[in-house]
């Protein structure tokens, strides 16, 4: 289904024309060496060029539509008319001149082999070049000092007659066409992308771009060992695809893979994302909504989201969105020199829409004002599952995947997002917004029998009229902390330091003690913010027809610490309000 998505995808940009024919592939270029008939250099000419990053400015190679690149594993494998320094002059930076002149030899070759017979004065240039150039001359050579150290550091060479790039000219473009469209020995089968009878690739092209994928590319198909061989098949010839469909989803992964403006990472996973058409507004708007990366206000896109998501064309950037447009969504990991697929997600435009919509509605909650966030973004979500005082602050990249996965199809949050949740709330005894949303969305989606109504606890705010003691025990606690604190001001380790993993877990143990502690507390203060306490207390006790629990269950426990979370934030909203008011 991936290859097939991706297939198509590329059958759309070329129609577009936005992707090259299969033969033909996007490369970076650094310089052109101009050479003349005779085959002598005269000049290398630089062809980066300025581009922002960051601060700075900084200088880039030229992306240029070349003969697609060759297969290289461990062997000497030359490309057409451009290729590092290795194989087009014979020499690197490496310390390996013997391996360097087999890559030169190679090269002309190839040459040799695909232009002896092509009328054409490019063509004679460029093997007349092969033929007189001596690679143990090049470090002398006078068009090469200025550059030279960038030369040998893997940058990509083209070659320049006249005033013309060589592979421009017609009859050099046809001739590697026509080696391209010949090549390939596997057998005859039928490719499993296409359905199509063919020559099935054994080596399929490399995927470039996935962040700490090895940096020469690495392959979403693979086969090398016998173990995942069968038939006494080798290679790709397991999972036969012909040589159209292998260039056809590696031109159209890198094409996305090469936006960065529309490819983010989340965890060791990077993902991509496109519409079946190849609208780029599509993109945009997911990138906007979902990461929060648009010049739209938030109030606009909710309300174009919520437009799309009842099924309702939208128009955004003078592009009219269509809610039942096929979109895909990929994330791809490193493993070693092949991809992992983290997951493959295939929905209507609006569907997805609908769905994130969904998970924000279970993550609201009240939230300080200090925090400026209108909706808690994935990373943000995946830091409460670490501990940021420790060196490492990266959250699970499986459980990342995991928990993206569950937002865009709609279905349960991985249970170890509430265990991660839970254990940091332990650790550091503290219930911030992000966890409190995070316990509220999981048990809304998996609702638990020891929590009867989840939809009457795990609520937006502060829900006084609950009946669940859990919920009311989480409040009472809050109080309890708020009544030590009122009777000593700047006190610097309050109940919840000592008392609140223990009482959210066993509260007959210590509820009692806690009570009997906040009544001394009340002894210290003015009578009318006793009264006001007191009131409180009695508010919450209400709720409490029989003793305290002896234990709670990890369901239980997430209504105690939302009932906590609430409570607490009720109070500072009260302190804002009365300060406001004077």
């Amino acid at each position: 289904m991936i290859l097939q998505s991706l297939t198509a995808y590329y059958e759309t940009l070329a129609a577009q024309g936005r992707l090259d024919r299969p033969g033909w592939a996007g490369a970076k270029i650094s310089y052109a060496l101009q050479i003349n008939g005779e085959g002598e250099l005269e000049q290398v000419i630089l062809l980066k060029h300025e581009q922002e990053r960051g601060k700075k400015k900084v200088l880039v190679p030229r992306e240029m539509s070349l003969p697609a690149p060759a297969k290289r594993t461990v062997g000497i494998v030359a490309n057409f008319l451009w290729d590092n320094a290795s194989y087009i002059l014979g020499v690197d930076d490496k310390g390996k001149p013997q391996r360097s002149h087999k890559c030169f030899a190679c090269c002309r070759k190839l040459h040799h082999q695909l232009l002896d017979g092509v009328d054409s004065p490019a063509a004679r240039a460029v093997l007349c070049f092969f033929d007189r150039w001596e690679p143990e001359k090049a470090a002398l050579h006078p068009a090469l000092q200025i550059d030279w150290e960038d030369i040998l550091a893997s940058a990509n060479l083209i070659f320049r007659y006249n005033s013309s790039f060589v592979h421009e000219d017609p009859l050099l473009r046809e001739a590697w066409q026509a080696h391209y469209d010949a090549a390939g020995d596997g057998p005859e089968t039928v490719c499993l992308v296409t359905g199509k009878k063919g020559a099935a690739e054994a080596v399929h092209p490399s995927i470039k771009g996935v962040a700490d994928a090895q940096s020469s590319g690495a392959a979403l198909v693979s086969f090398n060992a016998p173990a995942f061989c069968s038939y006494r098949r080798e290679q790709n010839l397991n999972a036969p695809t012909s040589k159209y469909a292998a260039f056809a989803y590696t031109a159209a992964l890198n094409y996305l893979l090469a936006d960065r403006e529309h490819t983010f990472c989340i965890g060791d996973t990077t993902v991509v994302f496109w519409a079946e058409d190849g609208g780029v507004a599509y993109q945009d708007f997911w990138e906007g909504f979902a990461l929060g990366t648009s010049s739209y206000s938030v109030e606009d896109l909710s309300k174009m989201a919520k437009d799309l998501s009842e099924g309702r064309d939208v128009l955004y950037d003078e592009a009219r969105l269509d809610p039942e447009m096929d979109f895909y969504i990929l994330g791809l990991a490193p493993n070693v020199a092949r991809l992992f697929v983290r997951f493959f997600l295939r929905n209507t435009f609006g569907g997805f829409l609908k769905n994130v919509r969904r998970h924000h509605e279970r993550m609201e909650i009240v939230h300080p004002a200090s925090d400026t966030f209108e909706t808690i973004p994935l990373w943000k979500m995946m830091e409460e599952t670490v501990n940021q005082k420790s060196k490492v602050k990266s959250p699970s990249p499986h459980l990342t995947g995991e928990t993206l996965r569950a937002i865009l199809t709609d279905t349960r949050y991985p249970a170890g997002l509430r265990n991660a949740v839970t254990l940091r709330i332990r650790a550091d005894r503290e219930v911030t917004r992000g966890r409190a949303a995070i316990l509220k969305a999981f048990y809304l989606k998996a609702p638990h029998p020891d929590i009867p109504n989840p939809e009457e606890v795990f609520t937006v705010s502060l829900k006084t009229d609950s009946t669940s003691v859990p919920y009311n025990l989480g409040r009472l606690f809050s109080v309890l902390e708020a009544v030590q604190s009122a009777a000593n001001p700047g006190i610097n380790a309050t109940i919840r330091d000592k008392y609140f993993t223990a009482a959210s877990a066993t509260p007959s143990r210590v509820f009692p003690t806690l009570i009997s502690l906040a009544q001394k507390h009340m002894r210290k203060m003015d009578k009318g913010l006793r009264i006001s306490y007191e009131k409180k207390l009695t508010d919450i006790l209400s709720h409490f027809e029989q003793a305290y629990p002896d234990r709670l269950s990890l369901p239980q426990q997430g209504a105690f610490q939302l009932g906590y979370y609430h409570q607490t934030q009720a109070r500072y909203q009260t302190k804002k309000e009365e300060k406001e008011n004077g």
